[in-house]
């Protein structure tokens, strides 16, 4: 049975534990978490002895069916990790799982963490396996318009109340470090106990924890948002970050967007599915190709052609001031760029 993340603890309320719990995702604060939910859960409910199985180079499958059947004398109920990393099982794992999946036991509850699982391998046998049997939970990363959001539930959840703008605000410093929020959030909660969290606070207290990464600068560019498009870029520039790494990044899906628009006859889902665009940045790219025909990607490039000879020297600008021009017309900024 597969649940969002936020239905996990009204489900272990209401059904109880699973025998078979299985997370993944590559967001570690959302997933570290979970766990720690259902592990707090296990032991309220008397599962008291707890076994932690690493799957490495060489693991042996079969230490799962050992610490399955093997009886313990000091309790009778047994939580059993077993953690995969970022890997898909491999020489008889699959096989494991299938076969533990097919003969769950009521005083033992295997729960699985493994990194993020593409399309293909939750069409595998044993995933199918572990969904019929127990419960699927695939932690997403908390995109940056949904933050402000996730904070506002965090703190509640907590008991302490926080403004819409507060909220915005921190999510901003923290730029999608969610651990980073969490941290920023217990302080201001020990600060705050009971009251509400105002802006004033924010300011007062958040460090600017800003993860930038030259990615989330693309992304916030194919998204149309200009503002947070120029943050990041002056977020990179003050980490001391190239301008040609910044500009690397830019041209690539330049060129991706470009073949990408000359294929637009052929329709938007066969063209995302021709070029495998993952399923969680298909929204940022249908918006993105509506909003710039292949004239405009292709003037985009010979802009970004122009900023590469400011790089290098040969002629003579401001690299940072191009690339935000570029990062803006991305957005749908009108510069007066040919054809834009």
């Amino acid at each position: 049975m597969k649940l969002r993340i936020d239905q996990l603890a009204s489900n272990l309320e209401q059904n109880g534990l699973a025998p078979i719990f299985l997370l993944s995702g590559d967001e570690p604060l959302q997933l570290a978490e979970a766990a720690d939910a259902i592990r707090m859960f296990a032991r309220r409910q008397g599962f008291d002895e707890r076994v932690v199985l690493t799957v490495e180079l060489g693991f042996d499958w079969m230490t799962l069916q050992q610490a399955r059947d093997n009886r313990s004398l000091f309790s009778s109920r047994r939580l059993i990790e077993l953690r995969m990393g970022e890997g898909k099982p491999k020489d008889g794992g699959a096989e494991a799982l299938i076969a533990y999946a097919e003969a769950p036991l009521d005083d033992i509850v295997l729960l699985v963490t493994a990194g993020k699982l593409e399309r293909k391998i939750q069409q595998s046998q044993w995933f199918k396996a572990l969904d019929a049997s127990g419960v699927v939970i695939q932690v997403w990363p908390v995109e940056a318009r949904q933050l402000p959001n996730w904070i506002i539930r965090r703190t509640a959840g907590r008991g302490v109340n926080v403004t819409r703008e507060a909220a915005t605000l921190i999510a901003e410093r923290v730029e999608g470090n969610l651990l980073a929020a969490a941290q920023e959030l217990d302080k201001l909660l020990l600060l705050k106990s009971g009251e509400t969290i105002e802006v004033g606070d924010v300011l007062g207290a958040v460090a600017d924890s800003a993860r930038f990464d030259v990615f989330s600068l693309v992304d916030a560019a194919l998204e149309g948002d200009a503002g947070r498009s120029v943050r990041i870029l002056m977020g990179l520039k003050g980490e001391g970050v190239e301008a040609s790494l910044v500009l690397w990044a830019l041209t690539r899906e330049l060129r991706i967007m470009s073949v990408m628009s000359e294929k637009m006859y052929a329709g938007l889902q066969r063209v995302l599915a021709e070029f495998r665009v993952w399923e969680r940045r298909r929204p940022l790219v249908k918006r993105a190709l509506l909003r710039h025909g292949t004239c405009d990607w292709y003037a985009l490039l010979r802009e970004a052609a122009a900023i590469d000879r400011i790089v290098k020297g040969v002629v003579p600008g401001n690299a940072w001031d191009a690339l935000k021009c570029l990062c803006l017309a991305i957005a749908g900024v009108k510069l007066g760029f040919t054809s834009l």
